[in-house]
C-alpha cells in the first residue's frame, strides 16, 4: 500500500516581546517572502499574514518532515530579511510558536481568517487571540509564559 496523507498545519508566532514593528510599508513583501522561503524547505503555504507584532502560518509538510526545523529556519531567514529590508538591525522573533493542526475542510475558513487579519485586529489584542486559539484546541498553557 503507498502513503497517503494531507497534513495543514496553522502556526502563529509574533516578534520578540510583541514590539510592533512589522511595518504595514513592506509587511506584504515579507509575506512573499516567508512563502519563499516555506516552499525552499519543502512546505506548502496556503496562508501566510499577520499584523504589525505576530505572523500566522496556513502550510502544508510531508510527514517526513519536522514542525520545528522548518520554524527554525524561516524565522532565521525571516530574521536576516527583516534586518536588512525593514531597517530593524536588532529585531527578533519570540521564541517558540503555536502551532494546531487544521482538517481540509476547515482549511479555506482559516485562509479567509489569514487574510482578513487587518481587519481582525482593529479589534483583537494577539495575545488575546492567541489564548483563544489555545484554549479552542484544548491546549493547556500557562499565561505568564504567553507573548
Amino acid at each position: 500500500m503507498s502513503t497517503y496523507f494531507k497534513l495543514h498545519y496553522h502556526i502563529v508566532f509574533g516578534t520578540k516581546n510583541r514590539v510592533a514593528c512589522l511595518d504595514k510599508k513592506w509587511r506584504a513583501q515579507l509575506w512573499e517572502y516567508m512563502g519563499g522561503t516555506i516552499r525552499g524547505l519543502g512546505g506548502v503555504p496556503h496562508g501566510v499574514g499577520g499584523w504589525n507584532d505576530h505572523v500566522h502560518l496556513l502550510i502544508d509538510l510531508k510527514p517526513t518532515q519536522v514542525i520545528a526545523d522548518m520554524m527554525r529556519e524561516l524565522k532565521k531567514a525571516t530574521t536576516e530579511w527583516v534586518r536588512e529590508h525593514g531597517g530593524l538591525p536588532t529585531f527578533q522573533w519570540q521564541e517558540g510558536y503555536g502551532v494546531f493542526t487544521v482538517g481540509s475542510r476547515e482549511r479555506e475558513a482559516i485562509e479567509r481568517y489569514i487574510a482578513g487579519q487587518e481587519e481582525h485586529h482593529r479589534q483583537k489584542a494577539f495575545r488575546e487571540e492567541l489564548i483563544e486559539l489555545l484554549n479552542e484546541a484544548g491546549v493547556e498553557f500557562d499565561p505568564k509564559y504567553l507573548p
